[in-house]
């Protein structure tokens, strides 16, 4: 395993992160940019000495924060100053409530959509990189790089440039236009890959050990573990927007699993330090049926996720060999969920039904969550009754490609009123 620069937990300012520990067998292993156990190859994660007291005061000190993710840095692995640097202070974006489609898909317990496309770069992924962004400059890189789908690509490029980094990222040759431009405009250098998401990330890892990429952070490479935590400000949000109470049925899209996990982290978390009241929830998995490695291990009982060559529109959805697929099973299963997933015709319908009823435009990802929702529901899967967020992770912009083909003017019609009642619209 390649390290450029080694640091202790002595040596840094990220606030309450306290180790590295391995999600398979334990071992701990001090604050630095490496992302495997040196004892069994397991994932690293953060742990944390979180902060202790009464719950409403750290509910008082989290709502006088910013409205950004940094109003819980508290619980994140990052300095307390770190509203004050730049950065592109992503989050807090709003959870709507969603009583127009609750009524389409017959919800009467509250549906509501939690929608990131108000990030600076118009997904979640400005969370996951602000994160990666404050390790990068702990552990004194210079570049910020990543393997990508698309969205991770413009968040790291805008991120990098306003934090005075260089950018170099890598995606898919075949990405949606829009992504690529998005990658691009920010100066930064965009290479593509002829191969899929999975063959990107294989030559990013080789690449960290290369001294070509000396002084290189990877934000879900060799920076993945504080990456990873920047998904857990979804939970928080969703808990505080609902006035500090768990939500009864999450829908999560999936693609390498790391959101899924880490917002059951973050609900686990503020169940912990007393900031809402343990009760139990449900988390569900979704999946395009054109890239379901973990959906399928789901529905035939299998604890291991066997890789697909993905074949779907929804391409930010498009690892084939998702990492934190067994952790995502081992939650479904834990938390009374499921993985499912839905194809390309139901991810558009599901775009255009959200559109339709409560005036959000989502990117193929969410077109998963909402369809996926609606698949459960009719297969009584999911409970109406209860309160139900659903993720909406990308702006619909992103991926006009989808829904072009059958979304267009209602009519074309000559500048007079005998052509518009012609039409049929009067």
């Amino acid at each position: 395993m390649a390290v450029q620069t080694v640091a202790t937990h002595t040596d840094l300012s990220l606030g309450p992160a306290a180790a590295l520990s391995c999600r398979e067998c334990g071992e701990r292993f001090p604050l630095g940019p490496v992302f495997a156990c040196e004892a069994c190859f397991g994932p690293l994660e953060i742990a944390y000495d979180l902060p202790e007291g009464d719950p409403e005061e750290l509910r008082r000190r989290i709502a006088a924060g910013p409205d950004s993710i940094w109003r819980y840095a508290p619980l994140l692995p990052v300095p307390a100053d770190v509203a004050g640097k730049p950065n592109l202070n992503p989050g807090f974006t709003r959870l709507v409530k969603a009583d127009n489609l609750a009524r389409e898909l017959g919800v009467t317990g509250g549906l509501y959509v939690k929608d990131d496309s108000g990030n600076p770069t118009h997904s979640f992924k400005d969370r996951v990189v602000a994160i990666a962004v404050e390790a990068a400059r702990a552990f004194g890189f210079t570049t910020l790089s990543c393997s990508s789908t698309g969205n991770l690509a413009g968040a790291v490029g805008a991120a990098a440039a306003r934090a005075g980094l260089r950018s170099c990222v890598f995606i898919p040759h075949d990405l949606e236009q829009g992504k690529v431009v998005m990658a691009a405009v920010y100066g930064g250098d965009l290479v593509g890959i002829e191969g899929t998401y999975d063959d990107v990330n294989r030559f990013c890892s080789e690449l960290i050990g290369d001294p070509i990429g000396e002084g290189w952070g990877f934000v879900n490479v060799n920076l993945r573990p504080y990456y990873a935590e920047g998904s857990k400000t979804l939970a928080y949000e969703i808990c505080e927007q609902l006035g500090w109470r768990l939500p009864d049925q999450l829908v999560v899209p999936i693609a390498s699993g790391s959101q899924l996990t880490k917002i059951d982290k973050g609900l686990r978390e503020l169940i912990a330090l007393g900031l809402v009241e343990d009760r139990p929830y449900k988390i569900f998995g979704a999946q395009a049926e054109g890239c379901s490695p973990v959906a399928r291990a789901f529905k035939d009982g299998h604890d291991v996720v066997r890789p697909v060559k993905p074949d779907t529109i929804a391409k930010s959805l498009a690892i084939g060999n998702p990492a934190d697929g067994p952790y995502v099973l081992d939650i479904a299963r834990r938390t009374g969920g499921a993985v499912e997933d839905v194809n390309d015709g139901q991810i558009v319908d599901a775009i255009k039904l959200l559109a339709r009823t409560e005036g959000v435009f989502a990117e193929t990802a969410g077109g998963v969550t909402v369809g996926v929702t609606r698949k459960l529901i009719e297969a009584g899967v999911l409970d109406p009754t209860l309160t139900t967020v659903v993720l909406n992770t990308g702006d619909g912009l992103k991926t006009l490609d989808a829904v072009a083909p059958t979304t267009g003017p209602s009519a074309i019609i000559r500048p007079n009123l005998d052509s518009f009642r012609e039409a049929g619209l009067a």
